[in-house]
């Protein structure tokens, strides 16, 4: 499984660490995965996702998983949570 953040893409970045005499080798940033169960008010029922701490905080800013994944652009949004997105845009037209 890839270290991705299901709502938003991050993934791990690459740097350098310096040492004070200037030695340079090379890094991962890997961005704060947290596997989280999220409650969808439209499927009545809790999702299980991978998130990053700054994702799940941007979820509860702005109302909830459902609210997120309205607004959400599909192309940073994973294979699973576009089929999240379908099944609520579904529940709520309906």
């Amino acid at each position: 499984m890839t270290r991705q953040c299901e709502l938003t893409g991050i993934k791990p970045m690459v740097g350098r660490n310096v040492s004070h005499a200037n030695n340079k080798t090379k890094r991962r940033f890997l961005p704060n995965l947290q596997e989280t169960s999220l409650l969808s008010d439209a499927l009545g029922r809790t999702v299980r996702l991978r998130l990053t701490t700054a994702a799940l905080r941007t979820v509860e800013k702005q109302g909830g998983l459902d609210a997120f994944l309205l607004k959400a652009d599909d192309g940073q949004l994973s294979l699973r949570a576009r089929r999240l997105k379908r099944l609520i845009e579904g529940r709520a037209q309906a």
